[in-house]
């Protein structure tokens, strides 16, 4: 089961809210905050995220901002000093650069 949904390049997390009998969420690959939108049901839970997606990018166009590029491509990766070292070891041995092992192998585990 998925518990993420997509609306205009924005995805919002899927949660059970026990206490409210319905579902919760947020936007997560933005750095602005967005207001968690809820539902009873999922239908209005769905247009909820809908409308906390279009309010946002209203108010950033009535500032005349930036809408957020979710995702540059670039982010910073910590692992255990040996597996960086293998890391770099196997991709020079590859001839490809430690960027590129990296893509590769977040592609293989994500759509494998």
């Amino acid at each position: 089961m998925k518990n993420t949904m997509e609306y205009k390049g924005f995805i919002g997390t899927v949660e059970i809210d026990e206490e409210g009998r319905g579902f919760a969420g947020k936007v997560i690959n933005i750095k602005d905050m967005l207001s968690i939108y809820e539902g009873r049901t999922y239908d209005e839970f769905v247009k909820m995220f809908h409308e906390a997606v279009d309010d946002y990018i209203e108010d950033k166009n009535k500032k005349n901002e930036e809408i957020e590029n979710q995702y540059k491509g670039s982010f910073n990766v910590r692992v255990e000093p040996e597996v960086h070292r293998d890391a770099v070891v196997f991709a020079k041995e590859h001839r490809i650069s430690l960027n590129k092992l990296v893509e590769i192998s977040i592609k293989e585990k994500i759509y494998a």
